[in-house]
């Protein structure tokens, strides 16, 4: 089983840091590049530069009331979720389908009722 983890490319763990703007202030993100790859295919199914997707990520986690204290750690859960998304059949797998283009509401919802599922089978 951890062959197909050990044996993977040691590239995708190597961090690397990507410097952008944030409504003007300055700043570096450092993650590994899977991660970096990650964004790169969610941005690029909406038109974005990995520099736009990060931006809006951040804007709109802000509308949200989140606390961004780890942005990174936010980041990496962003692609899990698009991972797990795709392979729960919830998001197209086809890249050339936008992620904007997807039911969010529905999504939550279904996640929402299957997470309650999940815990009401964990008490009995």
């Amino acid at each position: 089983m951890c062959e197909l983890f050990i044996k993977a490319d040691a590239g995708q763990w190597q961090s690397r840091t990507h410097s952008l703007r944030i409504d003007g202030v300055a700043t570096s993100i450092r993650i590994e590049n899977a991660f970096w790859a990650t964004l790169e295919e969610i941005g690029a199914r909406d038109g974005m530069s990995v520099a736009q997707l990060i931006t809006r990520l951040w804007h709109e986690a802000m509308d949200a009331d989140h606390d961004l204290g780890n942005f990174t750690s936010f980041l990496r859960v962003c692609c899990a979720r698009y991972h797990a998304l795709i392979a729960a059949g919830e998001i197209s797998a086809d890249l050339a389908v936008p992620i904007a283009a997807h039911p969010a509401r529905a999504i939550l919802a279904r996640e929402a009722a299957r997470r309650i599922e999940r815990e009401a089978r964990h008490v009995n």
